[in-house]
């Protein structure tokens, strides 16, 4: 069994085959009341209290800062703006790379520890900003621009 790459601070606005796409997706969200972790399907998700813990169209749970989160989605109504319910996202877009083999790549400096599966998309949000998404997901979620 061939080891995981390991990536550290990816850079796919330098990279040639990145390419970038909009994710289109309505997710259930609540806001922590304390800090804690889930496990994502891609590895162990930390947040505090305060931020989004999202469930998306696919049953993927992860968890998103409530700044970002705040800049990132909107509530559908009749969800309130900061409360549990349904919002979606606002399609801004994203850098993505396909990847050939298993790989790992911290969500920010010190953050989390994701894993990838061959075929899964390493994703840049925004430079030290990084996530994972599997294959699967990616095909019925995002699309490229």
């Amino acid at each position: 069994m061939t080891e995981a790459l390991r990536i550290e601070h990816p850079e796919l606005d330098k990279d040639p085959s990145a390419r970038r796409a909009v994710k289109d997706e309505r997710v259930w969200v609540d806001f922590a009341t304390s800090s804690g972790s889930l496990e994502s399907a891609v590895g162990l998700n930390r947040y505090e209290a305060g931020d989004a813990l999202l469930t998306g169209s696919t049953g993927d749970r992860w968890c998103v800062s409530r700044a970002r989160f705040d800049e990132k989605y909107r509530p559908e109504p009749p969800t309130v703006a900061g409360k549990a319910g349904r919002y979606r996202n606002l399609p801004m877009p994203v850098l993505t790379k396909q990847m050939p083999r298993a790989f790992t790549v911290l969500r920010s400096s010190g953050g989390d520890l994701l894993y990838g599966e061959p075929g899964d998309w390493l994703m840049q949000y925004a430079p030290g900003d990084y996530g994972l998404v599997a294959n699967g997901r990616f095909a019925r979620v995002y699309r490229f621009l």
